[in-house]
């Protein structure tokens, strides 16, 4: 028997380290996520993000400048016995760039969607 509320805790500490993160907050241009407190910044204002929008910046920071299929995304954001809707994925997405900017998260046409950090060549 496993906690799967755990066991994903555990993965992300994970991914976090091998993706060379040790520290709690994420930057992307200026965007800042707090894992810890779950929140959100743009600039020096607070945004507000539902569970899995904030689960799909989450993942999407932490592979920045990386392309994520968007296969990679629904793993990262749905349980295993969970169902996904078809274009589940897309209307997050388009909900972040609403409230982050219509720039902050491109899609690679026909691959996926790729969150690019201006700090990062």
């Amino acid at each position: 028997p496993v906690d799967l509320h755990e066991l994903a805790a555990r993965l992300r500490a994970l991914v976090r380290r091998a993706h060379g993160q040790p520290r709690d907050r994420l930057r992307a241009g200026d965007v800042e996520l707090d894992p810890a407190a779950r929140t959100v910044r743009k600039g020096e204002t607070p945004v507000t993000l539902s569970t899995r929008e904030f689960d799909l910046l989450h993942a999407l920071m932490l592979n920045a400048n990386r392309v994520l299929t968007r296969e990679q995304l629904e793993q990262h954001l749905y349980s295993w016995g969970q169902e996904v809707e078809s274009n589940a994925v897309e209307v997050h997405v388009h909900n972040l760039r609403r409230k982050l900017g219509s720039a902050s998260i491109q899609t690679v046409r026909g691959v996926g969607y790729v969150l690019r950090d201006p700090a990062t060549p």
